[in-house]
């Protein structure tokens, strides 16, 4: 072969490599065949038809939640693209409008203008972050990720433009180090962290509505005085396995509307865009403190054993902003 020709084949066999092992890349689509919307139920959204068999390999209507860098008119400018694992860095981002203009006011949800979420690829590791926002739009926070390999930013917002409907938007965030991918762990319906037991009762079915149930309890006996976290007794975010489609899901009911009690039970309605495998990741506080339990679950399969799964805790790391504390 002509030495030119070597050089570059060899090129392209490294920029395959690379892409593949950190998954840069802004924009980048799903990467299995999982089409179908990951929406948020919480603000009235219809839940989509699953197609015939399954929903796989379906034709969706709109994209699944999280798996664009742009819809509606607005997109999410990041500008880390790259850190150093175990390296504490700024991470910076602006959301911008059609026009290219830095977006300045949002719609306040569960306390904040805007909900940030970074989870890695394998879904081994996962950050609940509330960035502080600049005058000219810029978004910033301090983030120290554990394990080198590809991540996912997701950035949860509602413009307070009228009219304006609550998007999530993703880009690629790359660490660099050495990289040990992890396997998903495999279904669980009990999850530990921190000293704590979190039970899951109920089915994440493809398509359609359905109600999750989360017991929370310590040293064997319930917890029944939850404290409100950004005006909830808990959050759960639902990432799917493979293209990282997000569902971030509310509970039914709040602190103090004289019927949500503060615990043992977070009850949740969600709605899977399509079957497959999903990680589950609760946050709840307790005696001051924020605590994340960790599941994965199958949509459209079958109920998880009641024995705890592997790898719970590696959820519990979650990051604040300095003087945003939970």
């Amino acid at each position: 072969m002509h030495a030119g020709l070597k050089i570059t084949a060899f090129a392209a066999a490294l920029a395959a490599t690379f892409g593949t092992a950190y998954g840069v890349g802004q924009g980048i689509g799903p990467v299995v065949e999982e089409p179908a919307p990951a929406r948020h139920d919480s603000h009235g959204e219809a839940a989509p038809k699953p197609e015939a068999g399954g929903g796989h390999g379906g034709h969706e209507e709109k994209p699944a939640g999280g798996l664009q860098i742009s819809e509606g008119g607005y997109t999410l400018d990041l500008k880390t693209s790259n850190v150093t694992a175990g390296r504490r860095s700024d991470l910076r981002f602006v959301i911008r409008d059609s026009g290219g203009r830095a977006v300045t006011a949002y719609q306040r949800e569960h306390e904040k203008e805007l909900h940030l979420i970074v989870a890695s690829r394998d879904l081994a590791t996962y950050r609940h972050l509330h960035p502080t926002r600049g005058a000219d739009g810029t978004w910033s926070i301090p983030v120290e990720l554990p394990r080198a390999g590809g991540y996912r930013v997701f950035a949860d917002f509602t413009p307070a433009k009228k009219g304006a409907q609550n998007l999530t938007l993703g880009a690629d965030l790359a660490a660099a180090g050495r990289y040990e991918p992890q396997r998903l762990p495999e279904p669980n319906a009990r999850a530990k962290v921190d000293g704590y037991e979190v039970r899951l009762d109920g089915a994440l079915r493809p398509g359609r509505a359905g109600e999750l149930k989360l017991n929370v309890s310590r040293d064997g006996r319930p917890v029944t005085d939850l404290q409100p976290y950004l005006g909830a007794y808990g959050h759960l975010v639902a990432l799917r396995s493979g293209d990282l489609a997000y569902l971030h899901v509310h509970p039914n009911g709040e602190p103090g509307d004289g019927a949500t009690k503060p615990g043992p039970e977070i009850s949740f309605t969600a709605t899977a865009p399509s079957s497959g495998s999903y990680r589950l990741f609760l946050d709840f506080k307790h005696d001051g403190q924020v605590h994340t339990a960790t599941f994965t679950v199958r949509a459209g399969g079958a109920a998880p054993a009641q024995e705890p799964g592997r790898g719970d805790a590696q959820g519990s790391g979650h990051e604040e902003a300095p003087g945003h504390g939970h």
